[in-house]
């Protein structure tokens, strides 16, 4: 039995996590998943503006704080904070931890192949919309495929301490430890759905504890120090998710079952690079306190084609508030509504979208507006309209100190497939 805990559920989760996880109890292997769609196009920004950038960069001081312990407890990091620049990161993390040897998976990022790919005959059909890329071609700000575990079993074949990926699936940080540790082959179905759907239970770290769960959500034990999840993971396939003892949260079948149904489309196709594994197949019971069991799993043969995350400038928004208090607070907000809506008319400028709203009673209101459109200059314009409403708007209007909202770049999602032939994924190590 191998046991894999995950720190991180998201770029931004909770410091201590991944310390915890490490200080309070055996591990084998830690995993962190930093990256979401959105995440990427905002480190391949970072990455243009600066060639040293583009990955998490608090990786490799959290890296520095646990390296004697991962040395001594001989626990294994498996993290895809590498974002667009795994190469960078890594070298990060040779710097501040240098007695970790580092392995880097590379090959995700297609950004630089993308004008290629679409002049060799590559549509890059969007999978929601069903339009064709040429419609974007020139706003493409990031293109990564998702890479399955058998890179990342590779790379801890290297004897690496740290494993960095780019962008990967996120099942696959927790199934490439299983696969290099069970020596699982390509084809073992059954053994790869069920490392998925355990990678799947604790890819979002305490959400299947007892956070962000409707189970009885009052009573929840000492939320401040919630207990990270733990997969311990047989050979046959089968495994209970846990936590460390004495940490805060619960893990029951409800805790799981909720995880279980968060973003998986098909229930019985949840297709990965890896495997098609059947969510329905599987039994999920309480074995003891805060031990859930899952056997039964199910697989088929994985998809033909990589999934491709891409995302593009889609144009600009903004957002501004003022508050005004009582009495008629809320008529007030809604003649200040109108105001800047009839001078925004008289403009003639050009938006997409604005949007009001207005938070709190009839005592006090908070009036927010945005904007949204392609043209910058418009959206500019828009951003001072809200102050000037403090001297010729509705009586008491205050909480404008932030002053003009800045304009900020509007961000769309382009999710697509690739043929499995035009991504090849690398193995370095660095010592």
């Amino acid at each position: 039995m191998i046991r894999i805990a995950n720190g991180q559920g998201f770029w931004g989760d909770w410091l201590e996590a991944p310390v915890r996880l490490v200080e309070d109890g055996p591990l084998d292997y830690l995993t962190l998943d930093y990256l979401a769609e959105v995440t990427m196009s905002i480190l391949q920004k970072q990455k243009k503006e600066d060639a040293t950038l583009g990955y998490a960069r608090d990786f490799p001081g959290l890296m520095a704080r646990l390296e004697h312990l991962i040395k001594d407890r001989e626990v294994r990091v498996i993290a895809n904070a590498g974002g667009v620049n795994v190469e960078a990161c890594a070298k990060a993390v040779r710097k501040h931890a240098p007695s970790l040897k580092v392995a880097v998976v590379q090959g995700d990022n297609i950004l630089d192949r993308m004008g290629t790919l679409m002049d060799t005959g590559h549509e890059f059909i969007n999978l929601d919309t069903g339009e064709n890329i040429s419609a974007i071609r020139g706003r493409i700000l990031s293109a990564n495929a998702y890479i399955g575990a058998f890179p990342i079993a590779e790379a801890l074949s290297t004897g690496a301490d740290v494993v960095i990926t780019g962008r990967c699936a996120d099942a696959a940080l927790a199934l490439g430890p299983m696969i290099h540790a069970y020596r699982w082959e390509a084809d073992d179905w059954d053994k790869l759905a069920a490392g998925t759907i355990a990678g799947h239970i604790v890819e979002c770290g305490p959400q299947c504890t007892g956070g962000n769960s409707q189970e009885d959500w009052k009573t929840l034990p000492d939320p401040a120090n919630i207990g990270y999840p733990i997969v311990e993971m047989d050979p046959n396939g089968s495994f209970t998710i846990t936590k460390h003892a004495e940490t805060g949260g619960r893990v029951t079948v409800h805790t799981v079952k909720d995880q279980l149904l968060y973003e998986i489309g098909d229930p019985k196709q949840y297709l990965t690079p890896d495997v098609a594994a059947d969510f329905t197949s599987i039994k999920v019971r309480q074995a003891d306190p805060n031990r859930v069991r899952v056997t039964g799993a199910k697989g088929s043969q994985r998809p033909p084609k990589l999934k491709v995350s891409i995302s593009y400038h889609w144009g600009w928004k903004a957002a501004g508030t003022i508050v005004f208090p009582g009495p008629q607070a809320r008529a007030k907000a809604h003649l200040a509504d109108s105001t800047v809506r009839a001078r925004l008319q008289q403009l003639g400028l050009k938006f997409e979208k604005v949007h009001s709203e207005t938070i709190g009673d009839d005592a006090l209101i908070q009036l927010r507006i945005a904007a949204r459109g392609q043209d910058r200059q418009s959206i500019d314009r828009f951003t001072r309209e809200m102050i000037p409403l403090v001297l010729s708007g509705p009586p008491g209007a205050t909480g404008y100190g932030e002053g003009r909202p800045p304009v900020r770049e509007v961000v769309a999602y382009w999710p697509s497939l690739i043929d499995r032939s035009e991504v090849t994924p690398r193995v370095e190590v660095f010592e």
